[in-house]
């Protein structure tokens, strides 16, 4: 039955893409490699941008399965195998975060122990921020994390297999429980991986930034995986214009989530105007780097807010696509602003500022497919399935 056949069997040119896209993401990684011997700190500058673009794609997906269980709608049915494909990379993503913990004298200066014995603040901080436990809460975040996909998606496929309506219940416990896991650990990671870049300068709000820039990367990048399967069956049915004007609806509401956010960090701040919070914005706007502060206003917010505001270009692939694309690039610009300014007195972009986030896109993709390939398109044993696709739903009861 053609409603029991994998992605694989339906897509048969997936295998070459994936190949395609797993050998151009590691000889682009190992291009970037060169960059490491002729200026290490700007390497893992980059590295540390091309991770965690990655990263959001694979654990945004992961929390937008977790809040799908909980809240239902058809909204996520027709996604259910994109997001789980895409939070199936996390293995990888956990081995690739490696490098960021050999560059850490290049990332963290709280990582000197000189340094810390000459600043007071690095030294009251320093419970918290040293190595060690560094390194040890990386290791808790990944392993909650990975349990968490594991979990979902071995469930997920035993539902495929079997149908039963119990496990859709077991799904939806552990995701009441591993959305608020999740929005924890999420936090402290961006607070150690990306916030303690400037270990003087802190912001309450910094972690639900990171997370609204991960979800926001989840729809684009779901919008885009499923255009392209929509020219296939079973997903050209499935994925009707009504289904794309949804999901629009919900990148529209992450870029409003990321430019609230945004400005509500600016303006706590501001208003504070207390030195040990104001650097993080004294560095950016007062030096060259606040171009790209302007341009994330206007290409990050304004631009995509406008277009999605009009329900024709949310319900034509055509034209939904391209804002989609465009705004995963200035999810990399906003993730140059939050890291590069750190360490770069005025506004400069390195070869590996590019190289590296290619590689890691290229490289993401063919995980991507490659975690895609193995099942179904489509979730028929969901129980949301008969009213999320009914023109779908009458054939495989027929069927089956």
């Amino acid at each position: 039955m053609r409603f029991r056949q994998t992605a694989d069997q339906l897509i048969p040119e997936l295998a070459g893409h994936q190949q395609r896209f797993l050998i151009g993401g590691v000889a682009l990684l190992a291009v970037s490699a060169a960059g490491y011997f002729t200026n290490p700190e700007m390497f893992f500058q980059s590295y540390l941008m091309g991770y965690m673009l990655a990263l959001g794609a694979t654990l945004g997906p992961l929390a937008l399965a977790m809040i799908h269980q909980l809240s239902g709608g058809k909204w996520g049915v027709v996604i259910r195998r994109i997001l789980g494909a895409a939070s199936r990379v996390l293995p990888v993503m956990t081995l690739l975060f490696i490098p960021v913990i050999v560059g850490m004298p290049h990332l963290y200066h709280w990582s000197h122990a000189d340094a810390v014995t000459h600043d007071e603040v690095l030294t009251h901080k320093s419970l918290y921020l040293n190595p060690a436990f560094f390194i040890g809460r990386a290791v808790l975040y990944f392993v909650i994390w990975n349990t968490l996909a594991f979990l979902l998606n071995k469930w997920s496929l035993e539902q495929d297999q079997n149908g039963d309506p119990a496990i859709a219940k077991r799904m939806e416990r552990l995701s009441a429980g591993g959305l608020l896991i999740f929005g924890f650990t999420m936090t402290f990671a961006a607070f150690d991986w990306l916030m303690s870049l400037d270990p003087h300068w802190f912001s309450t709000i910094y972690g639900f930034l990171v997370m609204g820039g991960q979800g926001l990367t989840t729809m684009a990048l779901t919008i885009i995986a499923l255009n392209w399967l929509s020219k296939r069956e079973p997903m050209n049915t499935a994925a009707t214009p009504q289904y794309f004007h949804d999901l629009a609806n919900l990148m529209l509401a992450f870029v409003i989530l990321w430019a609230y956010f945004s400005f509500s960090q600016y303006l706590i701040i501001y208003a504070g105007n207390l030195p040990e919070e104001i650097t993080f914005y004294t560095r950016r706007l007062d030096t060259s780097w606040n171009i790209v502060g302007q341009f994330l206003i206007v290409a990050h917010f304004v631009v995509p807010f406008l277009i999605l505001l009009f329900r024709r270009n949310k319900r034509v692939a055509s034209r939904l696509v391209p804002v989609a694309a465009f705004l995963l690039f200035m999810r990399l610009v906003d993730l140059f602003w939050l890291i590069a300014p750190n360490f770069r007195e005025h506004l400069s972009v390195g070869w590996t500022d590019l190289v590296l986030p290619a590689g890691f896109v290229s490289l993401w993709i063919g995980l991507f497919i490659m975690q895609l390939r193995g099942r179904p398109l489509l979730p028929f044993y969901d129980p949301q399935f008969a009213e999320a696709v009914p023109q779908l739903a009458d054939g495989h009861q027929a069927a089956h």
